[in-house]
């Protein structure tokens, strides 16, 4: 395994991060702590999961990632050996059976010490939130939302000052963002420096070879403010392991089971995939090697968040980081890019 830190702290995490939103639907609990089990041997010490987690989210569900990890926390004593990071979930039609106060102070409070209680857990290493509550395009949206986007922002000074008290109660050590845009990134690291608040160390965007927005804006702000990327979706989905190629739907994966997570599944999209799988069988890779070794090896990168519903996959995605991608692929891989430059939102 390869290792870096949480930028500006002392916290030693993997390149690779284990993520957990299909624990609880896709995956059984047993299944769950297996991945921990072996991602843990293979070196990966930094684990992804949000409040809101499994994912499509609901009432019903709502959490059960988190308990999964707090049981096995309570099974193997691993808690002192594991980067953990969670999330609060922002307000929104999609959030409504758990709050409607987005990010009030009240909110925070209570979502941390929920979160602490799932996870069985007296500290959170690394807590973020989940995406802004006013209006932009993330979540398959390609262009900002400017029509409808009329909501105030945030009080990122009460949100910091709030964080900022979960901090000296020893509850979380870092914050981080998740699904943010250079705007709101510069507003809560600016608030943060002129008030001496917790600083936002981390964002949790999405990028692929397929989705590669972050490059727009964002990762000048990584590289030049020093707050690292956690990429999530890394493979689209499943779409860039080549699966759903020609209109395949394998009967137990994730876009067949649930088809509006469809952002990722263009024909254009299609078209790129396409041309990276023979980028990477001409090199003797699979397509999901190429791509999260692609990812990981981005200067602005902190971890890669991969994620997995069988072994197999699991094993496959982590070996992903002994893999080195050399100039001459690169060089394929950009060539493709600049014809079909992000086809997915």
């Amino acid at each position: 395994m390869k290792y870096t830190h949480l930028p500006n702290t002392d916290i030693k995490v993997s390149k690779i991060c284990l993520g957990t939103m299909t624990w609880g639907n896709q995956n059984t609990e047993a299944e769950g702590h297996e991945q921990m089990d072996y991602a843990l041997a293979q070196g990966v010490n930094f684990f992804d999961v949000a409040e809101l987690y499994p994912v499509p989210a609901n009432a019903e569900t709502y959490g059960d990632t988190e308990r999964i990890i707090g049981t096995w926390f309570k099974k193997t004593n691993n808690r002192e050996k594991v980067v953990l990071a969670t999330k609060i979930a922002g307000a929104g039609d999609y959030t409504a059976h758990i709050r409607k106060d987005g990010f009030s102070k009240r909110a925070i409070l209570e979502a941390v010490d929920n979160s602490l209680q799932r996870l069985q857990t007296d500290y959170i290493d690394l807590y973020q939130l989940h995406w802004p509550e006013r209006g932009v395009n993330c979540f398959g949206v390609r262009d900002y939302p400017y029509q409808y986007s009329t909501k105030e922002a945030e009080n990122h000074l009460e949100i910091l000052e709030t964080l900022n008290a979960c901090v000296k109660a020893g509850k979380i050590r870092q914050v981080g963002l998740s699904n943010e845009t250079p705007w709101g990134t510069m507003q809560y690291l600016q608030t943060a420096k002129e008030h001496q608040l917790p600083r936002m160390v981390t964002i949790q965007n999405s990028y692929s070879l397929i989705h590669r927005a972050y490059e727009y804006g964002m990762s000048e702000v990584s590289l030049r403010e020093n707050i690292g990327l956690l990429a999530y979706s890394p493979l689209a989905f499943g779409v860039l392991s080549g699966k759903y190629i020609g209109g395949k739907k394998p009967s137990d994966a994730r876009v067949t089971l649930f088809p509006n997570y469809n952002r990722y599944s263009s024909k254009e999209s299609e078209k790129a995939v396409i041309a990276y799988q023979k980028i990477a069988e001409k090199h003797g890779l699979s397509l999901v090697e190429l791509s999260l070794a692609f990812v990981n090896q981005l200067p602005f990168v902190t971890s890669n968040i991969i994620g997995a519903t069988k072994m197999n996959q699991l094993k496959e995605n982590i070996n992903s980081i002994h893999i080195e991608l050399s100039k001459d692929i690169l060089a394929e891989i950009n060539a493709i890019h600049r014809i079909m430059p992000n086809p997915a939102p």
